[in-house]
């Protein structure tokens, strides 16, 4: 089994915030935490400094390879900057190299 995480502290969201399986909206100062395991990445957040983490809407999500967990992570956090009820990310369509 392969396996890779990513965590970002101290991402303030934008207005609209992000959007939760289990709360809704969350706003602030947020911790966000992408875990990638075997073609799957799981995106949570939780209030920076809190204990309890929501699955970000739209997770779990295909996610091929643990290069592409990494964007997909980096996508997640420009997504909360950006707010508006945001959820996670499309990743690009792969692109082959010939």
């Amino acid at each position: 089994m392969s396996w890779a995480s990513w965590t970002t502290t101290g991402v303030f969201s934008g207005r609209g915030g992000v959007l939760t399986d289990e709360v809704g909206v969350v706003t602030g100062d947020l911790t966000v935490h992408t875990t990638w395991a075997d073609g799957e990445a799981r995106v949570a957040v939780q209030f920076s400094g809190a204990s309890d983490w929501f699955t970000m809407s739209g997770s779990p999500t295909s996610c091929p390879s643990e290069s592409d967990s990494r964007t997909l992570h980096d996508a997640v956090v420009q997504a909360v900057r950006d707010g508006g009820a945001a959820t996670v990310p499309c990743l690009p369509p792969q692109t082959s190299v010939q």
